[in-house]
């Protein structure tokens, strides 16, 4: 199976093996017949109670294609160096295949004696195929390991959220090129300010999250290097060609100082944080929604398949996809807090606190798939009410600073026209009218009998040509552009 198709699947699964690794993990009871695996130094199995508050296999399962494709690497990097034999390494290699096929099929049983998923897959292959399988480990550390396995984790899940963004970003162009001259007030301090169109307020959110996707390409392109070959902090005495690993795992290089590689959770800490910031544009996407989405705006529906009602009050559509958005927000915040609070005041170079980077992040990974699979469907099938945002922006108010600019084509100083537009809004609210009725004349004779041209809506937008404004030829223009970017 392909490894992307396999993050699908393990993404459809998630809910299935968490449940099953739960209850199994609950059961499970001191073995005097599991391996013990310090059992070199110590002379005591490990408490019961320790074992429950250190294992971390109830969550690092996750890792499991990418730990078991780390060691077919490191395992042929082993026979090249003439460690293992080729039947050594082939039974390895069959080994692993079907340990990997049990754990996707949910028949690999796991124990948290074994504390994770490197030692449960290990422990499970030496059973599996005899000594071949103790020689695995010759040359690595679960130190190394795992900061390879996280790496290889980071990069598919980039890979699989940049797909998803682009999804998002297709379902808002495809809005924005229905709404592309449907005119709406666009709003600072949450009151009406000039006017736009759906089609560009909408666009605004593509080039957000195309930030999103550059940050995401950066974070992938300084995280693909491969601290296999690191050992627990000093490497190995058993040199094996690192290069040929990082090759076989995709990986751009080597890193280049055992000590940085073992301790470095950089890469997390930048993925986490983008993920954050994905978060908070979503969750404005969000409050836009919401606000479109109310009575007093009026302005979008969303669907009944992406809305809820009241248990109590029948006539109520709740927006709850983006209200759930916005909260989700503040769980990858969280997040990304949680693992630079662990990261702060650790010394060089593996510290067990460490193993507190995992949670996070799976939980931001999947958090943030999910946010943005219901998104695009979800925006894909909103309507807007097109008769409902022309009315709003037909407020004359919302054209009160191309009456400014109209004074200043006349010669006017913007301050001073400024000054005059603010007294003409004034005395029209003291005349109980509207500023496009109003007699200007009375205001200065600056204005002339030509004002009323000021206040057409389709000729305020086709003015606002300048690049980045949104006329409906600029609009149109970055559709036709999103487009072919997005193909």
């Amino acid at each position: 199976m392909p490894q992307l198709d396999l993050w699908s699947w393990v993404y459809l699964q998630l809910g299935r093996f968490a449940a099953i690794l739960a209850a199994r993990l609950a059961t499970l009871h001191p073995n005097p017949e599991a391996p013990f695996m310090w059992k070199g130094r110590f002379t005591q199995q490990t408490a019961d109670l320790v074992q429950r508050y250190g294992e971390s296999v109830s969550y690092d399962w996750r890792l499991f294609p990418h730990d078991i494709a780390g060691s077919i690497a490191h395992a042929r990097a082993q026979m090249n160096a003439r460690l293992l034999t080729e039947e050594e390494f082939v039974q390895i290699e069959t080994g692993l295949r079907e340990i990997e096929r049990e754990i996707e099929e949910g028949e690999f049983e796991f124990s948290n004696e074994l504390e994770d998923i490197h030692m449960n897959i290990e422990a499970a292959l030496t059973r599996k195929i005899g000594p071949a399988g103790s020689k695995l480990h010759t040359a690595r550390s679960r130190n190394d390991q795992v900061a390879t396995d996280t790496r290889l984790y980071c990069r598919f899940a980039i890979d699989s959220i940049l797909s998803l963004i682009a999804g998002l970003q297709k379902a808002l162009l495809a809005q924005a090129e229905n709404h592309a001259a449907t005119i709406l007030p666009g709003y600072t301090h949450l009151q009406r300010g000039q006017p736009v169109t759906a089609g560009h307020h909408l666009l605004a959110y593509v080039e957000m999250l195309e930030r999103d996707k550059q940050r995401l390409s950066d974070c992938r392109k300084r995280l693909n290097v491969c601290p296999l070959g690191s050992g627990a902090l000093a490497g190995s005495t058993i040199n094996l060609d690192r290069s040929a690993i990082a090759q076989e795992l995709g990986f751009d290089g080597v890193s280049t100082n055992s000590m940085d590689a073992i301790a470095d959770r950089d890469y997390i800490a930048e993925f986490l944080f983008i993920l954050s910031l994905l978060g908070a544009h979503l969750s404005r996407l969000s409050e836009d929604l919401i606000l479109w989405c109310s009575a007093e705006f009026g302005f979008a529906a969303l669907s009944d398949r992406h809305t809820t009602g009241s248990s109590l009050m029948p006539q109520k559509k709740n927006p709850d996809v983006c209200e759930l958005t916005r909260g989700k927000t503040g769980r990858l915040v969280g997040n990304l807090v949680a693992l630079l609070t662990a990261l702060k005041g650790l010394p060089l170079t593996y510290n067990r606190d460490l193993q507190e980077d995992k949670e996070p992040l799976f939980d931001s990974v999947e958090t943030i798939t999910l946010v943005l699979e219901v998104n695009a469907e979800m925006i894909a099938s909103m309507d807007l009410n097109i008769e409902n945002c022309r009315k709003a922006a037909e407020d004359p108010l919302l054209l009160a600073t191309d009456l400014a600019d109209y004074l200043v084509r006349k010669g006017v100083p913007f301050r001073d026209a400024h000054e005059l537009v603010g007294k003409a809004v004034a005395c029209a609210e003291e005349q109980d009218t509207t500023l496009d009725t109003l007699d200007l004349s009375l205001i200065s004779d600056k204005f002339g009998n030509d004002t009323e041209s000021v206040f057409n809506l389709e000729g305020a937008l086709r003015a606002r040509s300048n690049p980045g404004s949104p006329s409906f030829e600029n609009v149109m223009g970055e559709i036709q552009r999103w487009k072919v970017e997005l193909a």
